[in-house]
């Protein structure tokens, strides 16, 4: 019997409280509780994607293509911007809040039995809304890793790997080697695989984990199919392949176009019956939609970047669209992250870096502000403390042609909820 669950804040509160801040790496406990479920992930043909930034870009464009091929698209991602729900899209609409209610409430008992954490609990519940709506395809993105993430218990139609930066060396090693290993640890054996990274000695080590694997065929994108010709201006980015097939994606930056053609590889290495046709992909492509990634709304610029990596793609993409200026940017990274390097690509980009820290973050993890602010400053460039984030957004409002919002989801979420601006519409 189910716990009696009344509301959908009462269900996301008991699912937040089996976040402990620390991740449990492992399938048994996802594979009990599925197995009690009736084992939804079998049902399933998936797209299993992973690597440390692209993620998101490469889900949502498959999303966009396979949906335009006319078929019925699950879509399962992390972590969310504004609403829980975010997470779970089937058919370009979240799943309603009474059915999580209503998984919560049957299945609290078995969560609390097996110690399943807040993201095993999730993938569970993904999985089960997926095969309950008979999907065609499920679009599944890693919560953190591949090998021993909660995720890695479908076996998938086709399986990326976008890029490998330095990320959660905590649980996956502190080298891009070290972390190139557990990321290839979605390919499986006799499944294509897809890799993405540009990194000659990262992309062959993941090709040599692949074919360790027995994943076939394996596409490099950067040796098979690397764009070319690419163009970034004010309404998205254009790009060609080596078969001179020419695309163009409202993603903006240069690396959206990478991101692009890891998303067509793997959708054309899928079976007949789902692989879309050029003309599909055309189709599909002008209604990508990623909430938070280089999002503009008015002044507003969103975006997630949340490590080194992620931040030199940002700046790069600012520096080539040029957006009015000053550019004000209202920065909370979390203390666990690498904030030197996201505090190093962003500050010769910006007229000014406001510091603050998100509401949402969480305690443990807020960010120490005296001393990037110090470090900002002993760089050279312009920083302030603002520590009250609401009066951090109205000050780069008050001074910003452009604001750029950025460092984390807390961050970029947080800020969306105050602005009143929508992930998905603006």
């Amino acid at each position: 019997m189910g716990v009696g669950l009344r509301t959908y804040h009462d269900a996301l509160d008991f699912l937040y409280a089996r976040t402990t801040g620390v991740w449990k790496l492992g399938l048994e406990r996802v594979e009990a509780f599925l197995h009690t479920l009736g084992d939804p992930h079998q049902q399933l043909q998936a797209l299993h994607v992973a690597g440390t930034n692209g993620k998101g870009s490469v889900c949502a464009t498959l999303e966009a293509v396979l949906r335009a091929k006319g078929l019925r698209v699950a879509k399962y991602t992390s972590p969310h911007l504004i609403d829980f729900r975010e997470r779970f899209i089937i058919d370009g609409v979240p799943v309603q809040p009474e059915r999580i209610v209503a998984f919560v409430d049957k299945w609290t008992p078995e969560v609390e039995r097996l110690g399943a954490t807040f993201f095993e609990a999730t993938t569970a519940m993904a999985f089960e809304f997926f095969a309950e709506a008979r999907v065609d395809v499920a679009i599944v993105e890693t919560g953190l890793g591949g090998r021993l993430d909660a995720t890695n218990v479908i076996m998938p139609l086709v399986a990326g790997v976008t890029t490998i930066s330095i990320d959660h060396i905590e649980y996956l090693g502190g080298t891009r080697e070290l972390i190139a290993v557990e990321k290839a640890g979605i390919f499986k054996a006799g499944v294509p695989a897809v890799i993405g990274d540009p990194d000659v000695v990262i992309r062959s080590l993941l090709a040599q984990h692949a074919a360790a694997h027995g994943a076939t065929p394996i596409h490099v994108v950067y040796e098979h199919g690397a764009p070319a010709d690419v163009k970034v201006h004010p309404d998205g980015t254009a790009f060609t392949l080596p078969d001179h097939r020419a695309f163009t994606t409202p993603l903006l930056g240069a690396h959206q176009a990478a991101n692009t053609a890891v998303a067509i590889a793997m959708a054309e290495l899928l079976p007949a019956e789902l692989r879309p046709t050029d003309a599909e992909i055309h189709r599909g492509l002008p209604n990508v939609q990623l909430p938070g990634r280089f999002q503009r709304v008015g002044k507003y610029l969103f975006d997630v970047a949340h490590n080194p990596g992620g931040a030199a793609v940002l700046a790069n993409t600012l520096a080539t669209i040029g957006p009015a200026k000053p550019i004000v940017a209202v920065l909370s990274v979390l203390s666990d992250k690498d904030w030197r390097g996201i505090i190093d690509s962003l500050g010769p980009v910006v007229d000014q870096l406001i510091l603050t820290n998100a509401p949402t973050a969480p305690p443990n993890r807020a960010w120490h502000l005296p001393e990037p602010l110090a470090y900002a400053r002993a760089k050279g460039f312009s920083a302030e403390l603002v520590r009250d984030f609401d009066r951090a957004l109205e000050l780069g409002a008050e001074r910003g042609a452009t604001v750029l919002i950025a460092g984390s989801f807390h961050t970029v979420g947080d800020a969306m909820s105050r602005l009143e601006v929508s992930p998905t519409g603006g």
